[in-house]
């Protein structure tokens, strides 16, 4: 498995003619089979960093070091409404690399049997969410950016997307760079769990890659997030 590294990263904003930094030498790094987690109270620059390492942001300084292919999946599944899920999963390939095997073994993949000829107006909220994961796989990335991809969908679709999330993972080894502020999220969902505060990554956590669906009753997880929460809240006195 490839390795990633952030090092020393900043990254300001310029409002109304002062300079504001949001991410102040930032250093991270992880390996890409993984799920990593930045996790972080709204405004601490968790999106910021997606967008830089993504390119849709340009850094002021520091080093990035990742696989040649990300993608990013973003809070909305940005579906393309007059195409249907077979359509949307291809879009973006040339054509020459659509293969109608390998698309169905995606649609399988993210459980959308039966809904193939489908458009987005007629899918649930986590069906377009799983549609647009299975965009992002069509692409063979070596590692994804989600931004919150759940944060919009009620309690329950949210708990069977972030299931299906940590079961496709298991099954392909995709792994990536999760931002949330949903501590239950980070630990069903992340190998390597990072709290971001001040611009900076504060804490790291590690939980066993190798692990099938995790459970937030059992001690384990239990003691997880009281850690998380002790270090959630130093970081705000």
């Amino acid at each position: 498995m490839e390795s990633f590294k952030i090092q020393n990263l900043k990254k300001s904003f310029q409002i109304n003619g002062s300079e504001y930094p949001v991410i102040r030498g930032l250093n991270l790094q992880g390996t890409s089979g993984e799920i990593t987690v930045i996790l972080g109270r709204s405004g601490c620059g968790k999106t910021t960093l997606l967008k830089v390492l993504c390119g849709l942001e340009k850094a002021d300084f520091g080093t990035l070091v990742f696989p040649a292919k990300l993608r990013m999946v973003f809070q909305e599944p940005r579906l393309m409404p007059w195409l249907n899920t077979v359509q949307n999963i291809n879009f973006g390939l040339p054509k020459e690399l659509v293969d109608p095997a390998r698309t169905a073994e995606l649609v399988h993949i993210v459980g959308l049997q039966g809904f193939e000829t489908v458009h987005p107006a007629e899918l649930s909220g986590g069906m377009q969410h799983r549609a647009a994961l299975a965009r992002v796989l069509a692409c063979e990335p070596e590692m994804m950016l989600l931004d919150e991809p759940f944060a919009a969908l009620d309690y329950f679709t949210r708990a069977t997307m972030q299931k299906e999330l940590r079961r496709i993972h298991l099954e392909t080894r995709m792994g990536g760079i999760f931002v949330t502020h949903n501590i239950d999220e980070a630990i069903l969902l992340g190998d390597h769990i990072c709290i971001m505060s001040g611009g900076v990554i504060a804490q790291e956590f590690k939980q066993d890659p190798s692990e099938g669906e995790r459970n937030l009753l059992n001690s384990t997880s239990i003691a997880l997030k009281q850690d998380i929460l002790s270090g959630l809240e130093s970081e705000t006195l």
